[in-house]
């Protein structure tokens, strides 16, 4: 038996992307972090699209937040530089599967990764870099991140504006919205 139009239907048109999809997941990660002045968050995906891992930037299991300085300025114990572990990081230890499981995978990540991320990144076996911002590009650390990665044949792109479409996300169940 064929199958035509009308045994199949019609299926939407604007469903998001993989791309949307696993950055959206990303971003949503990211409103957990309580850092004040910049959150970020990360998601590891299979090569088959399944989520494996997700991370924000935040404290260490067990060190509360409530203790310690969230300031940028100060000497390194007086900041939050010394405490705060970056989103990929996180996601790449939150993993439990077996650790060949990221092989291959790729990471979505609202910040380009910083040098410390990108060995983490490299170690695990992630091969590409899915980001939206590239605000640091002309650090140190930034272009150390991108020499590592193009020794290390990871791949890393940038997903841009246009590309994109504003997503809302209403928590609020469909029967109370009229409410």
């Amino acid at each position: 038996m064929k199958l035509d139009k009308k045994v199949l239907g019609n299926k939407r048109e604007d469903y998001l992307s993989w791309d949307e999809f696993f950055m959206g997941v990303s971003k949503l990660a990211s409103c957990r972090s309580k850092d004040p002045n910049t959150q970020v968050g990360a998601c590891i995906v299979g090569e088959d699209n399944r989520i494996l891992s997700i991370g924000y930037n935040g404290t260490p299991n067990g060190f509360s937040d409530n203790k310690f300085p969230w300031n940028r300025d100060g000497s390194t114990i007086e900041t939050k530089y010394a405490y705060v572990c970056h989103a990929e990081l996180n996601a790449i230890l939150n993993y439990r599967g077996s650790r060949k499981d990221l092989i291959g995978s790729k990471i979505y990540v609202d910040l380009f990764p910083c040098n410390e991320c990108a060995k983490a990144i490299i170690q695990s076996g992630i091969k590409e870099v899915i980001y939206l911002s590239d605000k640091y590009k002309d650090t140190d650390g930034n272009l150390s991140s991108k020499l590592m990665f193009d020794t290390c044949s990871v791949k890393y792109r940038q997903l841009k504006k246009e590309y994109f479409n504003d997503i809302e996300i209403s928590l609020i169940p469909e029967e109370n919205l009229n409410n």
